[in-house]
């Protein structure tokens, strides 16, 4: 299963991971690559939209 997020900013990005802004959080948040779906709209630096993540790291950040 996998969990939508709005309102969502690349604001980094290194080989493995995204680091991910958005008024929902305190603070930037960083997120494997490997755990972003393949439909997400934002997946690199630079991008703003939906984040489509795999339902247990969502669960894992208290995002659900």
């Amino acid at each position: 299963m996998s969990v939508i997020i709005e309102d969502v900013e690349c604001v980094a990005e290194t080989e493995k991971a995204i680091c991910i802004s958005s008024p929902l959080f305190d603070e930037d948040e960083w997120v494997p690559k490997s755990q972003v779906h393949e439909d997400s709209e934002v997946w690199k630096e630079g991008q703003k939209g939906n984040l489509i993540v795999k339902d247990w790291i969502a669960e894992q950040k208290g995002w659900e």
